[in-house]
């Protein structure tokens, strides 16, 4: 068999399972928050064109309005001044949209303290543990805080501002300029601590990571149900020509 019978033999079979990654998409889902004197994100909406009457007899369809980075959706380099020179989401390699996973969990330290940061040592010791992160992979951060479906418990708002988890700023700088993933994924619905307005640099997920030409994933789910290591994720932005950004069905591929 070639390897791609193998694979399409696998899934078949059930040996391979797909689980979905991604947040449903609805005029509810959880949006990012900024300061109210910048610009705002739109929630999704649809605008139905018809629906089997006199607009269109046979058809049901819809407009749809939305931002690139609403709900789970792809981060491209040139969303952030660090990396306004490099990849926009139209042209990220295509070989980035299918790549091996691996899972470090912390969600209960995050039910613990809703502020928690993944730091550098949290890393060694998973490498430690099962082995290098895979080369062009994604690290997927379980907190648990996919489990916050409101807008108010998914921001979590404080006298001091947002308070979610998150990465430290020295984690980012290693998994950007020393390691060999190219990107991370997280439940929150961006790829920062909430409280990373103040951290030094400001928001170094998307500091690091976007300016070394990497990607980030934000929104994610059911990442309880992958292993620590051996998944394989999907993940294919819609290619916005110029854009910085896109919502994206994230899937993964484990062993069953």
């Amino acid at each position: 068999m070639t390897i791609l019978a193998d694979l399409t033999a696998g899934l078949s079979s059930g040996q391979i399972q797909m689980i979905d990654l991604t947040t449903p998409l609805t005029d509810q889902t959880p949006l990012l928050e900024l300061p109210p004197e910048f610009g705002q994100t739109a929630r999704f909406e649809l605008e139905e064109i018809s629906r089997y009457d006199d607009r269109g007899p046979a058809w049901y369809w819809n407009n749809f309005r939305t931002g690139e980075h609403t709900g789970t959706h792809f981060d491209a380099p040139n969303h952030w001044i660090t990396g306004k020179d490099k990849a926009d989401i139209g042209s990220v390699p295509i070989e980035a949209f299918v790549a091996p996973a691996v899972v470090i969990d912390v969600a209960d330290q995050v039910a613990k303290d809703p502020n928690y940061l993944i730091e550098r040592h949290h890393l060694t010791a998973f490498e430690d543990e099962h082995g290098p992160f895979p080369a062009g992979g994604w690290l997927l951060c379980r907190t648990g805080w996919s489990s916050r479906v409101t807008q108010a418990e998914m921001i979590n708002n404080t006298e001091t501002g947002p308070a979610s988890p998150g990465m430290s700023p020295e984690c980012a700088r290693w998994i950007a300029e020393e390691s060999p993933l190219q990107g991370i994924g997280v439940e929150t619905v961006g790829t920062d601590a909430g409280a990373a307005h103040s951290f030094d640099p400001a928001f170094p997920c998307h500091s690091f990571l976007l300016g070394n030409g990497k990607f980030g994933l934000a929104q994610l789910m059911n990442l309880d149900r992958l292993p620590p290591t051996g998944t394989v994720v999907l993940a294919s932005p819609l290619k916005i020509v110029g854009g910085s950004g896109s919502p994206v069905r994230v899937l993964a591929m484990v062993e069953g």
